[in-house]
């Protein structure tokens, strides 16, 4: 359906209202970007070509968030769009030219132009077969949802929505061009999509919809780790992730992307002694996504996310009735850096990761709160730069609806807080290192390097975090009678 843009389709009078305001956001965002946008696609015009407009960037439009990355397809093949875009765009990169896609900056806009193209996979293949159409239409019935099947041709700005996107985009629910089953078989990682954009738009996906991810989970296993973990990525980002997290679990894909989630739905013993492990966890990534202050924070929330998925494999029934869950944080942290591995994460994010849930136990180490300066100098040693991440990991882990005991805890961990500030500031705790370096320990022990310099520096170290700061002849003593009781 190609019409003005000027003009509602398909609206009864029970949603012509919330299309009408969708349709004036949208106006102001194209107008925004029409100088940019009408310069592009009057080059492809005088080329013989039509541009238009499409998916996500007309979604984002339409509801009023449209930013500067813009998205068009274009019946021009890639080496054609290069002709065009080259010679026009403050430059050019052809990273996803074997897809169709030509990128581009332009005066401070992200631009993709993409040929009209459809995807598929076969059973046994992790990248899809790349095959160009030659109408806006055939390209527009292979996108993943409706409401990312529209499209704006340009200069002229027609509106092209032949699925009913704009209807959906105001009722807010994600469905399928045509039937979920043939999208999800076409490309499995749309039913990750239909999470994450749940998670990121905060709308409903159709029963339909999630009847099929259902049935066919078990077919995300042909689709790369890597494009898995970006779409994992963008779902724990987003403003709502417990919404598309709950979506996985439901659905089975859990099973297969991150199995240790579902895992946590622990049965409660008949007398419930322990708190719904899952939706603990969903209550702490939400309650850690509060105390951000500088934007999402994807090590914290994936920390927040698995902090206890050690507990399944240690959860034990005591002969008193008690259940328990000894050194889960340990088990916790090898099972997130395996996961996070096989999911391609970047060793630094891992490592991140792993060790805040290894330390997310810590604080409550050391009972009711009398901290010695010896424990609060570990556990900034410990922690190290991930300290200010492992404050929020610990006050979000609190979850319980006993009043007195949240304020009890949240009291005890101000106190180690100022503690750590007031250490800080007398004894630089952020480079807590031994009172004599490795040159000094040779000096003073007249040999050369080798292994006893480092046991020797790690005697000091212990020192230094047992003691606090020592003055020079008191550690030049204590490493001399240190070496004299060594074999």
């Amino acid at each position: 359906m190609h019409v003005p843009f000027s003009v509602v389709p398909n609206a009864n009078e029970e949603n012509a209202s919330a299309l009408s305001q969708v349709q004036h956001r949208a106006v102001s965002e194209l107008l925004r970007v029409s100088p940019v946008a009408d310069d592009l696609a009057r080059r492809f015009q005088e080329a013989g070509f039509g541009l238009a407009l499409v998916g996500g960037s007309v979604r984002d439009a339409l509801l009023g968030r449209l930013g500067n990355d813009l998205d068009f397809t274009t019946d021009a093949r890639p080496e054609d769009v290069l002709k065009i875009v080259r010679p026009w765009a403050d430059s050019v990169w052809e990273v996803g030219i074997a897809f169709g896609t030509v990128g581009s900056q332009k005066d401070g806009y992200q631009i993709e132009v993409t040929t009209y193209r459809s995807e598929a996979y076969d059973r046994t293949s992790r990248k899809p077969e790349v095959s160009y159409g030659d109408s806006i239409e055939d390209d527009l019935v292979r996108r993943d949802f409706t409401v990312n099947a529209m499209a704006v041709a340009l200069p002229q700005k027609e509106f092209v929505d032949p699925h009913g996107g704009l209807k959906d985009l105001a009722e807010r629910v994600l469905r399928t061009p045509g039937t979920p089953e043939a999208s999800f078989s076409d490309d499995p990682l749309r039913m990750l999509r239909a999470a994450r954009f749940a998670a990121q738009l905060d709308f409903e996906v159709a029963p339909d919809v999630v009847t099929a991810m259902t049935e066919m989970a078990a077919r995300i296993g042909i689709v790369s780790a890597e494009r898995v973990r970006d779409e994992l990525n963008k779902l724990l980002l987003s403003q709502h992730p417990r919404k598309g997290l709950g979506l996985l679990v439901d659905t089975g894909l859990a099973e297969h992307v991150l199995p240790e989630l579902p895992a946590l739905r622990l049965e409660s013993d008949e007398h419930h002694r322990h708190k719904d492990v899952y939706e603990h966890s969903l209550t702490v990534l939400e309650q850690a996504i509060g105390l951000e202050e500088d934007g999402p924070d994807l090590v914290l929330r994936l920390a927040a996310l698995l902090h206890d998925i050690g507990k399944p494999r240690t959860r034990r029934f005591e002969k008193d009735g008690r259940v328990s869950f000894h050194h889960h944080e340990v088990v916790g942290a090898k099972m997130t850096k395996k996961r996070m591995t096989e999911l391609k994460y970047s060793n630094d994010l891992v490592k991140d990761v792993s060790k805040l849930v290894e330390l997310h136990l810590r604080f409550h180490g050391y009972g009711d709160g009398e901290w010695t300066d010896s424990a609060v100098r570990r556990y900034v040693r410990d922690a190290g730069p991930l300290l200010e991440r492992l404050h929020k990991l610990t006050r979000s882990d609190c979850t319980t609806r006993n009043k007195r005991k949240a304020n009890a805890l949240s009291r005890t961990y101000d106190g180690l807080e100022e503690r750590i500030a007031l250490l800080q500031e007398q004894e630089e705790l952020d480079s807590i290192r031994p009172d004599l370096d490795g040159n000094e320990i040779m000096r003073i022990l007249d040999v050369g390097p080798g292994p006893v310099i480092g046991k020797a520096y790690g005697f000091l170290l212990e020192l230094r975090l047992e003691h606090g700061p020592m003055e020079r002849d008191a550690a030049v003593a204590a490493l001399k009678e240190w070496w004299a009781r060594q074999d």
